[in-house]
């Protein structure tokens, strides 16, 4: 049985790509970050065969311990902070977490290796946030990266670390460059998931609106659930190499909207809906659209969910979350 280490384990990738890899017969181990971590419970009722232990990105002593504790054949870097707008609030810890962590993990697999001759694979999160501003359409492994926020800029940091690291030391890293990817699991933070919460709540009576940002940027939104088999089938691959993860859709937020309330009955959503400019970007992302035809070809991988389907897979969880919340 192959055992993987995952940083990032109480995310919603984390814990989609757990499931996974407990379904195919491995032994996970999820890295886990502070004392009586809040979200522990979390990962313990929904993956309870995945076994934490402690460590901290920005700590290699800690990562080299995990790596040992783990006896990892493959790792998965999901840890950061990845909230974009967070992020311009909080450069220098986006900065320490989502870029230098990277380095950090990368090099304590680089001493895990010296000290034990073991060489695990290795996955890094990348992101569309990376393309920016836009300079091909749709995006591909060659396009520019030119990141519009401090997310971005870490998230650039990160990639090109990993291919370093790859053609300096031979290791098997590789990157997904994955869009926007939602479910269920998401954080309320995100607008996929502000959106069917607040839809959900609209519905019910509990609220009257919901204040947005820049309705026209458009997102090439999949199912993390897809999202994170890409990862797994990365790291099975004989070569490590970069792919674009993403469905080659591209939707508005007003769309996103839309889609939203019609799960509901809520056909006209104006409204519900008022913008705030508090709640747009110091510098925006207008477009983002993935070319997945790499992945596809050498990865055999295609998402599964599609957009109505995914918005609606939201839309009821909220519902069915809030009326027992409130009784309704």
């Amino acid at each position: 049985m192959p055992n993987a280490l995952i940083t990032g384990i109480t995310g919603q990738d984390g814990l989609y790509l757990a499931e996974l890899l407990v379904g195919k017969g491995y032994n996970v181990f999820g890295l886990i970050r502070g004392q009586n971590n809040p979200k522990t419970e979390l990962v313990e009722a929904l993956v309870p065969e995945v076994r934490l232990v402690a460590g901290d990105l920005s700590d290699i002593p800690s990562l080299l311990r995990a790596l040992e504790a783990s006896e990892a054949d493959e790792v998965y870097n999901l840890g950061a902070i990845s909230y974009v707008a967070y992020s311009w609030d909080q450069a220098l810890l986006t900065n320490e977490v989502t870029g230098r962590g990277v380095l950090n993990i990368l090099e304590a697999l680089r001493l895990y290796e010296q000290i034990h001759r073991r060489s695990p694979r290795f996955y890094q999160a990348s992101s569309s946030e990376m393309f920016g501003k836009v300079h091909q359409v749709p995006q591909t492994e060659e396009t520019l990266l030119w990141p519009r926020s401090p997310y971005g800029v870490s998230k650039v940091f990160g990639h090109y670390t990993t291919i370093n690291y790859r053609e300096s030391y031979g290791m098997h890293a590789s990157s997904g460059i994955l869009f926007n990817h939602e479910s269920p699991r998401r954080g309320p933070e995100f607008v996929t998931r502000k959106v069917s919460r607040a839809v959900a709540r609209i519905k019910l009576g509990l609220q009257d609106e919901i204040v947005m940002g820049n309705l026209d940027a458009k997102r090439d939104w999949g199912f993390a659930g897809d999202y994170v088999e890409a990862m797994w089938m990365m790291l099975q691959q004989d070569e490590a190499d970069d792919y674009v993860i993403a469905t080659g859709e591209t939707h508005s937020i007003k769309e996103l909207l839309e889609t939203a309330f019609a799960v509901v009955g809520l056909d006209d959503w104006t409204p519900y809906v008022r913008q705030d400019a508090r709640f747009m970007r110091p510098a925006e992302v207008d477009l983002l659209i993935g070319d997945p035809k790499k992945a596809r070809e050498k990865l055999g991988w295609k998402p599964r969910v599609a957009f109505p389907q995914l918005v609606e897979m939201m839309v009821e969880n909220d519902l069915n979350e809030q009326k027992k919340l409130h009784g309704v």
